[in-house]
């Protein structure tokens, strides 16, 4: 996108949860969610794209990013439906509950960037904190339609689309794939 690599950052862990933490249809087949150990490892990877110092996760805190994964997902619905009132409501809900706090962060030889943490210091408290404050920042932007949901039947995980003309409908080139192949077909070729 167009903000900073921290706020792009955020936002993509919050598509990673939604879509590793929300039951649904992934490429043509049904996803369910996983469990115990494996949901614990899922968040892992999905944290540890976002950031390099990603923290171990427990079973306790990938049960507690699965129910915001749930909420985050909404916020894509709702932009996907062109309701961005709905989708702020759901952010602004998400910032006044983590009581996200801004401050000025340096690591790893990094220049200063914002960090956002909720006030109870918890890892699902302070990436929900810091997810529902990039999505207000895309949703306060010009640039708030860049959520979505994928269009490909049989398929509801989210992206954002980070293409120069804003014109991306699938959540993966795979997804993409199987619609032209399937118009493909249909045309008799």
């Amino acid at each position: 996108m167009n903000f900073n690599s921290h706020t792009d950052a955020v936002v993509g862990i919050a598509v990673g949860l939604v879509n590793a933490l929300t039951e649904g249809e992934a490429r043509g087949r049904p996803y369910a969610l996983p469990t115990g150990e494996a949901r614990a490892a899922a968040v892992g990877d999905v944290l540890a794209t976002g950031d390099r110092r990603a923290p171990e996760v427990s079973e306790a805190e990938a049960d507690a990013l699965t129910e915001i994964a749930g909420r985050l997902r909404g916020v894509f619905e709702a932009v996907t439906r062109g309701d961005v009132d709905a989708a702020a409501l759901a952010v602004n809900g998400l910032l006044a509950e983590t009581d996200a706090r801004p401050h000025l962060d340096r690591h790893d030889g990094e220049p200063w960037h914002l960090h956002f943490h909720g006030a109870g210091g918890t890892l699902a408290g302070n990436y929900a904190a810091g997810c529902a404050t990039g999505l207000a920042v895309v949703l306060g932007s010009e640039l708030h339609d860049r959520l979505g949901v994928c269009t490909a039947p049989h398929c509801d995980r989210v992206y954002v689309d980070t293409s120069r003309n804003g014109t991306r409908r699938f959540c993966s080139t795979a997804c993409q794939n199987r619609v032209k192949t399937a118009a493909f077909r249909a045309r008799g070729a």
